[in-house]
């Protein structure tokens, strides 16, 4: 960290020293789980450094957290497990295993998601879920294990399966891009994006020059389902299903007994996620039972970066849907 990092940091410590509304500082402190340097250059890094911007940023997200009760969202499961099983099976998302470095990688087969089994809502909370559960038990066990502060993941995104058709969903993907963008600024160390169609690479090339220049050296496209290339950076077994071999895409394995898909709730990861919930609710809520219904988090206007890629990225389908016609 730089001498001007460093400055940056002290003087946005010290305004967060002169919070004093008590719920604002608990949620912090849910934020940074210990390791408040950390928790403050990811956001001055999201305002290119800039103390008054990033504090303000670091307030706003601190009153949403409040405002939409997300310090206890981890005690709020979503029941019946059927309806959380079809969220499941329509929301592709998993952890798939850790780096070399000890990050987790998470696995998300955009592609391939629907999002039609529940309404917006069920997965707006099925989202935050995995990014608090990421943020105050997978990275801090992380973290522990490696010895060392442990704050970001890797990404790998699944573009196949990816069609026109995936425009009704676009709505849905800006709020949860930005509610992350946000709220959970600079969580992602690397996107590695695979199985890339004709309609991404056409996308692409539209949208990359919108994209900031810090998010674009984040971002590496890679050939086919880049085994050769994830290899350098995680082991096999930390590959996501969809990377073990050629056209695989993001369906359903099983190998061995075991359930290789990280996106299936009957994956370790989602099993381990499942049960924290329904942990968590039962210590919070002692006897009482636990209630159906999805929690209603209020969705943050998108900035003006992500509303012009989202435009872009409506009208770039758009047209490819009337050329294809």
């Amino acid at each position: 960290m730089g001498t001007a990092s460093e400055e940056a940091v002290k003087q946005l410590r010290t305004l967060m020293e002169d919070v004093d509304d008590e719920s604002l500082r608990e949620s912090y402190r849910n934020i940074h789980q210990g390791y408040p340097t950390e928790t403050l250059l990811r956001f001055l890094k999201a305002r290119d450094y800039n103390v008054h911007k990033s504090h303000q940023m670091l307030l706003d997200c601190l009153q949403w957290r409040t405002q939409n009760e997300i310090d206890n969202i981890l005690n709020k499961p979503i029941v019946p497990v059927e309806l959380y099983r079809g969220i499941r099976d329509s929301q592709l998302v998993g952890l798939s295993g850790y780096s070399k470095e000890g990050l987790p990688v998470i696995a998300i087969g955009v592609g391939l998601s629907t999002y039609d089994k529940a309404s917006v809502h069920y997965y707006i909370q099925s989202h935050i879920q995995m990014n608090e559960y990421r943020d105050r038990v997978v990275l801090p066990s992380a973290t522990k294990k490696q010895g060392r502060p442990i704050c970001t993941c890797l990404k790998v995104l699944d573009m196949s399966g990816l069609k026109f058709s995936a425009l009704s969903q676009i709505k849905l993907m800006t709020a949860i891009t930005t509610i992350d963008d946000l709220n959970y600024p600079e969580k992602t160390e690397t996107y590695y994006i695979v199985n890339v169609p004709y309609i991404f690479s056409a996308c692409w090339k539209t949208i990359k020059p919108l994209l900031q220049e810090r998010t674009k050296k984040k971002i590496q496209v890679l050939k086919g389902c880049g085994k050769d290339e994830l290899l350098k950076v995680m082991d096999y077994e930390s590959l996501p299903h969809f990377c073990r071999r050629e056209g695989s895409g993001s369906g359903r394995h099983i190998s061995n007994g075991t359930v290789d898909n990280c996106f299936s709730l009957d994956h370790s990861f989602h099993q381990e996620l499942y049960d924290y919930v329904h942990q968590q609710a039962l210590v919070k809520g002692s006897s009482a039972p636990i209630r159906h219904g999805s929690v209603h988090v209020k969705f943050p206007e998108p900035d003006t970066e992500g509303t012009k890629i989202f435009d872009t990225l409506e009208s770039e389908f758009q047209k490819l849907g009337n050329d294809k016609a």
